[in-house]
């Protein structure tokens, strides 16, 4: 039997408590039996509680419980609890009860008062977050709250769209005026073979779907222009640029400079990939490290030049990764930071950069960037 049938099984027939019963009314139990692993217990525990891993479960509960004992047993989220109390019931025990969500629900309630906002379905698909001290269920509801733009659903979009997706942010806009092509397929995931020609935002949005049917996801059929850039950008909390050239990523960043939003960066070239993050006031931005494109001699794009398939996916899930953390506030985003990689021979450097106070964009000098479009050489051409 499969782990979800498992499950299934022991919903039907087992008692739940929920975390605020037990707590504003709690009733006595001979004995609380966390069923976790040793190094969840060790992090932080019900009080009183005596830890019997769940595969330890069956072999140990004799040692500790009589079958008309009330027993209450608990997990991180309430899965492996409510398994376990059905194993019990099987073995004859009369009073079993499973903590409905778990110690995760249970600290969220000490900490604010209040048990969160998540249902038991999103409990279920987000465990492996909630049972992060740097997620938890406060974190998990900042990203169901947040929001990410992508622009450019080709290859770096893919793996971000799917991450950001997975994770559970909760607004996914998409950004895209190509349509799928079978040469996309190389190396753009989220589409197949069944969505040659359609528009890629789109078919970007119908795998997401599949993904999780829970999320607010926004189509824009459209290239990202200076009319429309500030009007696109605006409600997103991160911009993910997964764009494939310069005139973009220059307008991009003069947007990031007039609304303060931060922008993940990532591009990739034959065989390696570059990522950042540039967040206005805080750090660099794109024109303080590369104030002039290259030469189109230098920097071919990928229908002329190549690209390995598999390297948007390790740029893409880069980009992905500093999106959750900048929603939720952890760890040390890539600011002041260019991560390159090379993937022929697997090296990875973290190279600081810093604000340039001569920039262009964002200098001591500069005066607030007008947003206009480029040219191919990134010259500004006035809008129309």
């Amino acid at each position: 039997m499969d782990y979800t049938e498992q499950l299934r099984q022991a919903q039907a027939v087992v008692t739940e408590i929920e975390v605020a019963d037990l707590i504003d009314d709690p009733i006595g139990y001979a004995i609380t039996i966390d069923v976790r692993e040793t190094v969840e217990h060790d992090a932080g525990a019900l009080p009183g509680s005596v830890l019997v891993p769940l595969g330890q479960l069956e072999q140990r509960i004799s040692e500790l419980a009589q079958r008309g004992d009330r027993i209450l047993l608990y997990c991180a989220v309430g899965v492996r609890s409510a398994i376990g109390a059905h194993s019990l019931v099987r073995m004859g025990f009369t009073d079993v009860t499973s903590l409905a969500g778990g110690y995760n629900v249970w600290r969220h309630y000490q900490a604010h008062g209040k048990a969160p906002s998540l249902t038991p379905e999103q409990r279920d698909r987000y465990a492996r977050h909630l049972t992060l001290s740097e997620v938890g269920e406060a974190g998990q509801e900042r990203l169901l709250n947040g929001s990410t733009l992508i622009v450019g659903a080709g290859g770096l979009g893919s793996p971000a769209a799917l991450y950001l997706a997975a994770a559970g942010v909760g607004q996914i806009g998409l950004v895209d005026a190509d349509k799928v092509e079978l040469s996309n397929l190389q190396r753009q995931i989220v589409h197949n073979v069944d969505r040659l020609g359609r528009p890629k935002a789109m078919s970007a949005a119908e795998t997401i779907d599949r993904i999780n049917p829970q999320l607010d996801v926004r189509v824009y059929e459209t290239r990202l222009v200076a009319g429309n850039v500030l009007k696109l950008m605006d409600g997103y909390d991160v911009i993910i640029d997964a764009t494939d050239n310069f005139p973009t990523r220059y307008l991009l960043n003069d947007a990031s400079l007039l609304t303060g939003k931060p922008i993940v960066h990532g591009s990739i070239f034959r065989f390696e990939g570059q990522a950042s993050v540039f967040q206005p006031g805080t750090g660099p931005c794109y024109r303080c490290v590369f104030p002039q494109p290259p030469p189109p001699e230098l920097a071919p794009n990928c229908t002329t030049a190549g690209v390995l398939g598999v390297l948007p996916g390790t740029i893409g899930s880069i980009q992905a990764t500093e999106a959750i953390k900048l929603i939720l506030g952890i760890g040390d985003p890539l600011v002041g930071r260019l991560v390159t990689y090379d993937a022929l021979d697997q090296t990875m450097m973290s190279l600081n950069i810093s604000r340039n106070p001569e920039c262009a964009s964002c200098g001591d000098r500069a005066p607030l960037p007008q947003l206009v479009d480029y040219d191919e050489t990134c010259v500004q051409r006035a809008h129309k």
